[in-house]
């Protein structure tokens, strides 16, 4: 593995993004969130990725914010803490609306900002060993960054919970409430999990998924009117019109492949 703190490679449309931190579990620094801002705006351009997987190396997944970050962040003004907070938020940001399907496999910890990067993923694998907080409140501090996504993957009720206890959780929980989609049984189970997600994820219109996350990201909590009747209308409309649409389709009729 490269001395990198985010490692990038990309094979046969899948782009595995590997935050390499292992010796302190992944833990978040300045260093790692500037990279994976990095990282997540050079994936939205390629039109050889279809799918991101994210990944821990090591024991855990993340464990949330780096002890020595931290520290420093203790010294830092507030509009130093701003600064450094957008930087986050903005990472977040990017993977949350990246145009590819993401797929976020967790082992061991996933806390605090590491509960925020899969939160802000489209599907989550995690094994047995997989163990979740948000305990920013026993810092004396609050998960406001991350809030937005984790309040959209469990929803109001449970964030209430949870952002005020700090309490760790395991994965039968996290699927209980709809943070975990698969529960893999071992490392091995969880690779078989990923390659049934990819077989399908392959056969599939790159532009119809990228369009097909932004209905979930636009239309989420909106009132059902007229508007948004005509939006979604307008929407299918252009998709229809498109070369991809039309080469499906005809695949279909034909009874081959769609070559996307």
């Amino acid at each position: 593995m490269s001395n990198d703190v985010v490692v990038l490679n990309v094979e046969n449309g899948v782009a595995s993004v590997t935050l390499n931190r292992g010796a302190v579990h992944n833990a978040f620094d300045e260093a790692m969130i500037a990279r994976l801002s990095e990282v997540f705006d050079e994936l939205s351009e390629r039109d050889d990725v279809i799918v991101v997987v994210l990944r821990g190396v090591g024991k855990s997944f993340s464990a949330g914010a780096d002890l020595n970050w931290m520290k420093r962040a203790a010294t830092f003004t507030q509009e130093q803490n701003k600064a450094d907070a957008l930087a986050l938020a903005g990472m977040l940001g990017m993977l949350n609306r990246l145009p590819k399907l993401t797929i976020a496999c967790v082992q061991g910890a996933a806390m605090g900002g590491g509960m925020g990067l899969i939160c802000c993923c489209d599907i989550v694998i995690a094994d047995n060993t997989a163990k979740f907080a948000l305990s920013e409140v026993k810092l004396g501090l609050i998960p406001a960054t991350i809030s937005p996504y984790v309040l959209a993957a469990i929803g109001v009720r449970q964030a209430r919970r949870y952002f005020q206890t700090g309490e760790h959780f395991g994965v039968e929980q996290a699927h209980k409430i709809g943070l975990v989609h698969i529960i893999a049984e071992h490392q091995e189970d969880m690779s078989t999990q990923l390659q049934y997600i990819l077989k399908e994820a392959h056969v599939n219109g790159p532009k119809a998924v990228a369009a097909s996350k932004k209905l979930c990201l636009d239309f989420a909590g909106e009132t059902i009117n007229s508007e948004l009747i005509k939006d979604s209308a307008n929407r299918v409309a252009a998709v229809r019109a498109g070369d991809e649409a039309k080469e499906g389709l005809s695949a279909f009729l034909e009874k081959r492949k769609a070559e996307f």
